[in-house]
């Protein structure tokens, strides 16, 4: 009894005792933490969770302002109400088997579908993808009649871009599509998905003005995603209509004489650079971009070989011709190379540089002043005058009225042209400018390449006696007109001289006597541009083809304070005097009919 202890040693279990204690309290100070944390830090991020299982936010799209013509009564471009329906990734059970029941109910291929949503699967899973649109009524009821069956499927109304006149200046007014994954990665926050952007035209040089503001939606749902209360609604807040520069009257009437044709038309106002016309051959329906393309649809509409999404008055590369001719004249008169009276004779053909150049006359004009030669559009006259010229002043008198660059007008995809020069022959083709391709310039062949848009702008300058103007569609702000640098310091005598000689083109028998209108004194120059050489186009004669050139009609209304300015391009038309004089003469008299009442 002596060896047992009367008291028992504890101490190994109160060491034990307090790490446990420790180890309790610090378990419970990371709980305290953690419900802190949540129910502290970061309550906003559980409350947004816990509403989500319950609300649902939708975007209330706005409608975009509406189009119309100079008038402001007609409308070109509008919107209609229209159903679309959604896919939520997460409301789906079993997603393959959802792809393929729901593929059989919007009457769609299951790869179509696949492919729509998975190219947005970098959105979260809750986000809608829309994968029909435009949807029917009968297609409304079915999807809202099986709605237990697809809990996926949530459909919508929205503001949908309507052309009711069709392709009616379809290359004016552009092209809608709607927001890609890429644009959407690229501009995070600013674009969200199914939003619709203006891809071309006026659609996307003022998207910024025609797009509305947003609202949004806030609703109860069930499990079911069925509404069952409103909790918010903030209205969205439309744009006012944007009035543009185009005369339906005007703009129908050129479509209309271009249909069947390949070409375009330009009309102006030079007095401030509106544009009445543009119209551009052949064309499309704008409202067919409105649905969603398969890329089968896409594709045939792109490869189509008349390629009617080709904005020709502003995209279209063509050699001007003898509607250049106004431009060397005024060069030859303001350089001191020729004079209102000089004269050069021509007998149909005449040797340059030991080679043989061609009148389009074969048994000549005779002897011609300058008037005389634009008015019968004499090649032999600017052949002779031409020579005296270096293609370095040719250029710089063309770059004064604006070619070569371009015109600035705000509607994407415009072409600048080209205006050869000797350095940019060295630099291009490593070779020096010769003499004898003066002379092919010098009635608007070789390498001169230039727009519809820019000869009516060129044009608008030489009725504006020197004064240039910059092309636009809106009426809500004139623009600036460039600079017109040393076509200021052009004596209004050589203007005159010039544009004595188009009027007698028009009004005394010459070339332009096609656009001919009584008592609105119409000035013009026609044109013909070889497709091919003439080497060529002998050899393709010889077995019985023939390459019709292209037609070009140019030219302004009245003579004095002018008020329109027309140009026309048809492209394998034939003489412009022909065929593009007398639709311009169409464009001239229904103008004059309808603003000199």
């Amino acid at each position: 009894m002596e060896d047992s202890p009367i008291y028992e040693d504890l101490s190994l279990i109160r060491k034990r005792a307090v790490w446990v204690f420790r180890l309790v309290g610090l378990l419970f100070l990371g709980a305290a933490f953690i419900y802190w944390k949540i129910q502290v830090l970061d309550h906003r991020k559980y409350f947004a969770l816990s509403e989500a299982n319950r609300t649902r936010e939708s975007v209330i799209s706005s409608p975009r302002g509406i189009l119309t013509d100079r008038s402001g009564a007609v409308v070109l471009g509008d919107n209609q109400a229209s159903f679309k329906v959604s896919f939520i990734r997460e409301n789906a059970v079993d997603f393959e088997a959802s792809i393929r029941a729901t593929a059989a109910l919007l009457e769609i291929e299951d790869s179509v579908l696949r492919q729509r949503i998975e190219s947005y699967k970098f959105l979260p899973a809750f986000r809608p993808v829309i994968v029909k649109d435009k949807l029917t009524l009968e297609e409304v009821s079915r999807i809202e009649g099986r709605r237990t069956e697809f809990p996926e499927l949530v459909i919508e109304t929205e503001p949908r871009r309507q052309y009711p006149f069709g392709p009616l200046a379809a290359h004016v007014l552009g092209t809608m599509q709607e927001v890609t994954a890429e644009e959407m990665r690229s501009r995070p926050g600013q674009r969200r998905l199914g939003d619709w952007v203006g891809k071309t035209g006026v659609e996307a040089a003022y998207e910024t003005r025609l797009a509305g503001v947003d609202g949004t939606l806030i609703e109860v749902v069930d499990s079911l995603g069925r509404v069952r209360e409103e909790l918010r609604r903030i209205e969205p807040r439309p744009r006012p209509k944007l009035v543009l520069t185009i005369d339906y009257d005007l703009q129908t009437e050129a479509e209309q004489l271009l249909a069947g044709r390949e070409g375009a038309i330009v009309a102006l106002d030079p007095r401030n650079g509106e544009v009445l016309v543009l119209a551009s051959s052949p064309t499309y329906d704008p409202n067919r971009f409105i649905n969603r393309f398969t890329p089968g649809e896409w594709q045939s509409l792109i490869a189509s070989s008349d390629n009617p999404l080709l904005n020709r008055a502003i995209q279209g590369l063509y050699s001007p011709g003898s509607i250049f001719k106004p431009i060397m004249a005024l060069a030859g008169l303001d350089a001191g190379t020729i004079g209102p009276q000089t004269a050069f004779f021509c007998g149909g053909s005449a040797l340059f540089y030991d080679r043989p150049f061609r009148c389009w006359a074969e048994a000549g004009h005779g002897s011609q002043t300058l008037v005389e030669a634009i008015k019968n559009s004499c090649n032999i006259y600017f052949y002779n005058f031409g020579s005296r010229l270096s293609i370095d002043t040719i250029a710089r008198y063309a770059e004064m009225f604006g070619l070569g660059r371009a015109t600035e007008i705000e509607i994407p995809g415009e072409k600048a042209g080209l205006v050869p020069t000797s350095a940019w022959k060295k630099e291009t083709l490593k070779a020096p400018w010769y003499p004898g391709e003066t002379i092919s310039v010098a009635i608007g062949q070789g390498p001169l390449q230039m727009t519809p848009l820019q000869i009516a702008a060129a044009t608008a300058a030489l009725a504006g006696r020197g004064r240039r103007i910059r092309p636009h569609f809106s009426l809500e702000a004139a623009r600036e007109p460039p600079s017109s640098g040393a076509l200021e310091t052009v004596a209004l005598k050589d203007f005159e001289t010039v544009i004595e000689g188009m009027w007698r083109s028009v009004n005394d028998g010459g070339t332009g006597r096609g656009a001919l209108v009584a008592g609105f004194d119409v000035c013009g120059k026609t044109g013909s541009t070889q497709t091919i050489g003439r080497a060529a186009a002998e050899r393709l004669a010889a077995t019985g083809k023939t390459v019709r050139t292209h037609s070009w009609f140019t030219g302004f209304a009245p003579r004095n304070e002018p008020r329109i300015v027309v140009t026309v391009l048809v492209e394998h038309g034939g003489l412009g005097g022909a065929t593009a004089a007398p639709l311009a003469g169409r464009i001239f008299g229904l103008f004059k009919d309808k603003y000199d009442r």
